[in-house]
């Protein structure tokens, strides 16, 4: 079994009078982890229900006092898995620890269905949230050599549990290939009415060809023949679904940086791949450097989430076609990043030099990506 990064973070926080929530995308490795972390609490009383199961959703949806303290009575942890399937779940969290204060709580659930506002309304100040991700290369491994020889893979096939763990290329591409046509699309479909799974697909597959150039709306929604408006709609629930994420334009000081249109990365390559069912061998693509720059940027931002850096993420352009990869801020210090699959380095662009003179500048290729993506123990 491969140690989750946030095992540690969740068991501390497992507070009396406390809910503790893991938001992810189905498939993940949510419910695993909060097994793993059952079995590690296995001195103490733990009740555990899904909140797909009717009877258990009718009781943690009830608001009476009564029948929640029933529920937890002579439990020290209740732990509630797909708990975005309760309704009301918030309110019935918050009234459960208001009169159960000995009782702390831990709830998995899909983002995709805004789990978090429901929750952090009435439980401000006595909840905590993380969000997981399929693994990350640090989790995999933190021998550079076995990294080194696992990145083809890796670029092709991304890193859900499943697909990391099926046998060979064959059962990893069926894997996603259902991920693809259940799970996610049932994350997707299930917000906010969305009915549309064909147009879903097909802004999908457009963004996957847009790694790394700016996107525009109004280009999106004319080649879908529908309305900007609807278009960044999709992309928000998508966002929500943990399927894709955005990157804004860096802009400080130079009027003529660009800042107003996003770029869009997928959170796994093998999601991006399935979506365009695109599976070839890495040396046989001719969009290595694409994948490459969605791995690392992905990668980059789920170490720094599990490391509670407080960093934020950007790319930066100039109107006369001067850019940069990744922008990264922490504390006022700014890092920027270029990525390349090749072995040539890039140049620090002038115009960016010249503007911000404290910055550093990187490129990151396959030979020194280790320090890059693995935290330092």
């Amino acid at each position: 079994m491969i140690r989750r990064s946030l095992e540690q973070s969740l068991l501390e926080n497992l507070k009396q009078g406390h809910v503790t929530a893991l938001f992810g995308a189905k498939r993940t490795g949510k419910t695993v982890l909060m097994q793993r972390i059952a079995e590690i609490l296995s001195d103490k009383k733990i009740l555990t229900v899904n909140g797909e199961d009717l009877d258990a959703a009718t009781i943690l949806s009830s608001q009476k006092q009564s029948v929640l303290s029933n529920l937890v009575a002579g439990y020290d942890y209740l732990f509630i898995d797909e708990a975005q399937s309760v309704p009301n779940i918030g309110l019935n969290l918050k009234l459960l620890v208001d009169t159960n204060p000995g009782v702390s709580v831990f709830v998995t659930g899909s983002s995709s269905f805004d789990l978090r506002n429901q929750i952090g309304e009435p439980l401000t100040g006595r909840s905590r949230y993380w969000s997981i991700f399929p693994f990350t290369v640090s989790e995999i491994s933190h021998d550079y050599l076995a990294l080194m020889r696992l990145l083809p893979s890796l670029l092709v096939f991304g890193s859900y549990p499943q697909v990391y763990t099926a046998e060979n290329d064959k059962e990893k591409r069926i894997i996603l290939e259902n991920i693809r046509n259940g799970y996610l699309l049932k994350d997707v479909l299930q917000l906010d009415n969305v009915k549309d799974s064909l147009f879903v697909l097909n802004l999908l597959k457009y963004l996957a060809f847009q790694i790394g150039n700016d996107v525009s709306f109004n280009e999106l929604a004319n080649s879908l023949h529908s309305t900007v408006k609807t278009v960044k709609r999709y992309i928000e629930i998508l966002e929500k679904a943990f399927v894709i994420f955005r990157l804004t334009g860096f802009s400080r000081n130079l009027r003529k940086e660009i800042s107003k249109s996003p770029r869009i990365y997928f959170w796994d390559n093998g999601i991006r791949n399935a979506v365009i069912s695109r599976f070839e061998p890495l040396e046989l693509r001719d969009d290595a450097g694409k994948l490459w720059e969605n791995f690392c940027i992905s990668e980059r931002i789920k170490k720094q989430t599990y490391a509670e850096s407080f960093s934020s993420f950007y790319f930066w352009r100039t109107y006369d076609q001067q850019e940069i990869d990744l922008i990264e801020e922490n504390e006022d210090k700014l890092q920027a990043y270029e990525f390349k699959w090749g072995d040539k380095p890039a140049r620090v662009p002038a115009g960016f030099e010249r503007t911000y003179p404290n910055a550093t500048f990187e490129t990151i290729n396959r030979q020194n990506f280790y320090d890059f993506l693995i935290p330092r123990t």
